[in-house]
């Protein structure tokens, strides 16, 4: 039962993303508005870690089956890829590393801004 309610917990908050969108007139999907809104929550304690702990950790265990749809659509799409499959390549690239090195700083920033409070 405990997980039938951290379950209906994300549900809620992830419709009240999709909802969010029709109201808020920007191109920004449903489901960031839910990843926001979660965050807030969980920021302001509206909801506790404790109430969404279990559920949260086991949908991100079972992620990676999330993405065998996505691949499935590629593979059926591949002759409409092959067109712009060089500069696809290189954006995929360097857009992976621009996060990775934008991630880095930012992390190295917040562990060296901790560590001077102490």
């Amino acid at each position: 039962m405990k997980y039938l309610r951290q379950f209906g917990i994300i549900l809620a908050v992830t419709c009240a993303g999709e909802i969010m969108k029709y109201f808020i007139p920007l191109a920004i999907p449903g489901s960031i508005y839910g990843l926001i809104l979660m965050f807030v929550l969980l920021l302001t304690r509206a909801i506790k870690v404790e109430h969404v702990k279990e559920t949260g950790e086991f949908l991100i265990e079972i992620m990676p089956l999330m993405f065998i749809p996505a691949g499935a659509g590629l593979i059926t799409s591949w002759s409409q890829l092959q067109s712009f499959l060089a500069p696809l390549l290189v954006i995929t690239i360097l857009s992976t590393f621009i996060v990775m090195i934008v991630t880095g700083k930012v992390t190295d920033f917040l562990i060296s801004r901790r560590r001077e409070k102490k």
